[in-house]
């Protein structure tokens, strides 16, 4: 996730209660990987937070950006109907995973909901390990603690009714060691208890900085599979973000980009849905000005062919764009910062208040809402999309809801060249984006069929 803050600062059907008691006494495995992966949320903070939410015109005065609140995204992704027929999400649990969480992230889902008429819904919180007590001295706290709250806000706008559980693991991913694996096994656990149906992350790692990687040896990401592998047996839709660095991303200092087309996963695997981002051109009451564009302001949707994963059977009918690879993004949603989400979070007491978040950290838990959404049409978990996905592609129709993104480049994030926005299947965006009330009926037709 990339955040714009409004401030001074200029700079880049098991109850959850009963499992997050066991999940406390869960133990890291002893053998892991040691690899950097980063939160979304380590971007771009422009400004401190506002009292509220402003409009876009005033937005473009102040800041040269647009920011959009949840009331523009339904009127832009055409929600408000399926909302009228009653499918908001009911009956249905979206799980987002976070290291540390936030203190504040219930106070903070209250404000915005009611800023916005939203219902109201209480955030069930399972903690995976001895969770430390939050320090807002803490940068790397604090970067999870605003990842968590973008997670939870987007994913309650477009789900409103729908169930949220958020996954708090005590060790930061960045730590290596042990991050990972300790959020895997946490994911694990969640799935085979069943408690969501739709599994949101907002995190990842260079395929690159794996070990091994270099010889040709992706043992190490192939054992961190197990989680994914679990949910495709039992029917859980799990989704990541495609990354923020456009065809880059970071080396294993945590700071640097390569220089040259890179992969990050879990997106890059072949079991998860792999959400890019797109930019919104919007007017005041969420109507398009002209069509969404690729993400490429503060950061750059992340996209590409996988170093590590060959091209899945469902990818066949794009084999012409992916060659022999796994190919990212699957499917896009909003996710520049100029046309960034209004947030509010107080975890940081020097901040509190509104906030502009984008990224594809913003992009995937609206597209978790969006699962929830046809899960609760169709009945039933849709489990892995993929194959429903790209068919859907295939109709090349209308009423499939797909809508394909064929402006912009993600090819100039650190100098990297990229790819293009093209018709069709591209290595920016993926199949396009959505329009909801089309999308949500096919995907849950299509997906109860596979």
């Amino acid at each position: 996730m990339h955040i714009a803050r409004t401030g001074l600062r200029v700079a880049a059907a098991t109850s959850v209660a009963a499992l997050a008691a066991t999940a406390l006494t869960a133990a890291a495995p002893t053998s892991v990987p040691h690899t950097l992966a980063v939160p979304a949320v380590a971007g771009h903070t422009l400004v401190h937070g506002v009292s509220s939410p402003l409009t876009s015109e005033q937005c473009q005065t102040k800041w040269h950006i647009n920011c959009y609140t949840p009331l523009q995204y339904r009127t832009a992704y055409d929600l408000n109907a399926l909302y009228r027929d009653g499918v908001t999400g009911k009956g249905r649990t979206i799980v987002i995973v976070d290291s540390y969480g936030s203190p504040t992230v219930q106070h903070d889902l209250d404000v915005y909901s009611k800023q916005f008429g939203l219902p109201s819904t209480k955030v069930k919180v399972v903690k995976w390990g001895h969770v430390p007590a939050f320090d807002p001295k803490n940068s790397d706290m604090t970067g999870w603690a605003g990842e968590t709250t973008l997670d939870v806000e987007m994913a309650h706008a477009v789900a409103p009714a729908a169930k949220i559980v958020v996954v708090e693991t005590a060790v930061s991913e960045t730590e290596g060691t042990t991050g990972l694996p300790e959020m895997m096994d946490a994911e694990k656990y969640m799935i085979d208890h069943g408690v969501g149906d739709v599994i949101s992350q907002s995190f990842g790692a260079t395929e690159n900085t794996f070990p091994g990687f270099a010889k040709g040896d992706f043992s190490s990401i192939k054992k961190l599979r197990y989680a994914f592998q679990d949910a495709n047996r039992k029917h859980v839709t799990v989704l990541a973000a495609s990354g923020d660095g456009g065809a880059t991303d970071l080396q294993a200092d945590g700071k640097t980009y390569y220089k040259k087309r890179v992969n990050s996963w879990p997106s890059s695997d072949p079991l998860v849905t792999s959400i890019g981002g797109t930019q919104l051109h919007l007017d005041d009451k969420g109507r398009r000005v002209k069509p969404d564009s690729v993400y490429n302001d503060y950061g750059s949707g992340g996209g590409g062919q996988s170093h590590v994963f060959t091209r899945p059977a469902f990818q066949n009918g794009v084999k012409n764009v992916v060659g022999t690879r796994r190919g990212t993004p699957d499917i896009s949603m909003s996710a520049a910062v100029n046309g960034g989400a209004w947030i509010y979070s107080s975890f940081d007491p020097t901040a509190v208040g509104w906030d502009v978040s984008g990224g594809t950290s913003e992009a995937t838990p609206l597209f978790s809402g969006i699962v929830a959404l046809a899960d609760q049409l169709a009945g039933q978990r849709l489990g892995n999309i993929q194959k429903a996905l790209y068919d859907l592609y295939s109709y090349h129709s209308n009423g499939t809801g797909i809508v394909d993104v064929k402006d912009g480049t993600n090819n100039s994030y650190q100098g990297v060249t990229g790819y293009k926005a093209v018709k069709g299947y591209d290595l920016a965006t993926g199949v396009g984006t959505v329009d909801a009330l089309r999308f949500v009926s096919a995907l849950a037709k299509e997906g109860a069929r596979h």
